[in-house]
């Protein structure tokens, strides 16, 4: 009988000491992927994002703390309650760290230090440790000490300027796209981290900052600038350099129109009959109709608007020309794409009415170290007194005892 096999990070413990957004984020995808998370929380109240609803899991309870928030970025992680604020939950705190391999923290620098928590003094218990600070501006600059949020690095950080219509307002994107990015950066260095303490023995203190990776994610379009010396400006929907790239509104509404090179324009313009413009200096090539997009755009949609989104979508994924509806959220998961790629999974939950939660899926598909969706997202501390028996051996009298005291 063959063995199981083992997931990339399956023997890597992680002590988690984030919530809301970002922090979560990285450690689900860790959790995703095998390894261990100790989701450190305050005693009653928990990850804010508990408490970030409606909707709740169950809102019938006085006080729900299973928000749709919080469901979204803590399957595969074990709760634990802990007051890190008092002098025996700190020394709890670092019997825990000194046993993991990763600790990943995003609260403002410099705050953890206060408790003895900072990387400078969990390095002299652990100097092995991968210790991953998330922030909002990063370690040292100007701006270092402030708060950091999603909806003001988006706007700080470039990405409202050039999101909305031309002559419309700035606009943020509709979910928490710097927190998202920056998880996933964080989740790509503690990932290279582990391999370089693999090879080297030695671990390290990663800084990633939502400032910077929202600067980073600006890519092409800040690239334009950095070569250009233009600023870029908000063009609704419309793409900077490719055309036709953008929203087009046929009989029945608006659809996207995804043609990204010259082959696939030439295919549009013979099955929207209008071959004429496959040879026409202005149009021939992408630049040419870069230069020449409002000229274009009248055109286009004088003939988009003769058929359906369904019409168009048949016809010109026949000819392998781009193009889709504008779904909204339960189309999406109603979509024969998204069902057969099972980007919905079902997990237990005692808190459901139906004992089951439906969760979005990991995108990652792996042929042999599969995804293992092991544990739903946890109740406030469900996993207290599981985690400190298993790695600090605790009796049922010194829980009792950190119980009394509110430790845990």
């Amino acid at each position: 009988m063959n063995k199981k096999i083992k997931q990339p990070l399956e023997d890597i413990n992680i002590f988690d000491l984030t919530r809301v957004l970002a922090g979560p984020t990285s450690t689900q995808i860790l959790g995703d992927l095998g390894a261990n998370i100790i989701k450190i929380e305050r005693p009653l109240s928990g990850d804010d994002s508990r408490n970030l609803g409606p909707p709740y899991l169950d809102k019938n309870l006085k006080k729900p703390m299973e928000s749709s928030y919080f469901l979204s970025v803590n399957r595969n992680k074990n709760s634990v309650e802990l007051d890190f604020t008092k002098k025996e939950g700190q020394a709890l705190a670092k019997k825990l760290i000194k046993k993991c391999d990763v600790l990943v923290e995003n609260f403002r620098a410099g705050n953890l230090k206060q408790y003895g928590l900072d990387y400078k003094s969990i390095k002299k218990i652990n100097p092995k440790i991968i210790y991953c600070s998330i922030t909002g501006f990063g370690q040292n600059g100007p701006y270092s000490k402030r708060g950091g949020y999603d909806y003001l690095v988006q706007a700080m950080g470039g990405i409202m300027s050039i999101t909305g219509e031309e002559n419309g307002n700035p606009t943020k994107i509709g979910v928490g796209v710097s927190d998202i990015i920056t998880g996933l950066y964080s989740t790509i260095g503690i990932l290279s981290a582990l391999r370089f303490k693999e090879v080297t023995g030695k671990g390290q203190h990663l800084d990633i900052s939502l400032m910077d990776s929202q600067v980073s994610w600006l890519s092409y379009v800040a690239q334009n600038y950095l070569i250009s010396g233009k600023i870029p400006k908000r063009i609704g929907n419309d793409h900077p350099s490719i055309v036709p790239y953008q929203t087009v509104k046929a009989k029945d509404g608006l659809m996207v129109l995804a043609i990204a090179n010259d082959r696939q324009f030439r295919e549009f313009c013979k099955y929207a009959k209008i071959s004429n413009l496959i040879d026409d200096p202005k149009f021939k090539t992408n630049s040419s109709r870069v230069k020449n997009r409002c000229e274009l755009n009248k055109i286009i949609n004088s003939i988009i608007k003769k058929k359906t989104i369904k019409q168009w979508v048949q016809g010109l994924v026949k000819v392998n020309v781009p193009c889709g509806p504008i779904n909204n959220i339960k189309q999406v998961f109603e979509d024969k794409q998204v069902k057969s790629r099972k980007m919905i999974v079902s997990m237990k939950h005692s808190k459901s009415k139906n004992k089951k939660i439906k969760l979005i899926a990991n995108p990652m598909n792996f042929s042999e170290s599969k995804i293992r969706y092991k544990k739903p997202p946890p109740e406030l501390g469900q996993d207290t007194i599981k985690i400190l028996k298993q790695f600090l051996k605790l009796n049922s009298k010194d829980l009792s005892n950190l119980k009394k005291k509110k430790i845990i």
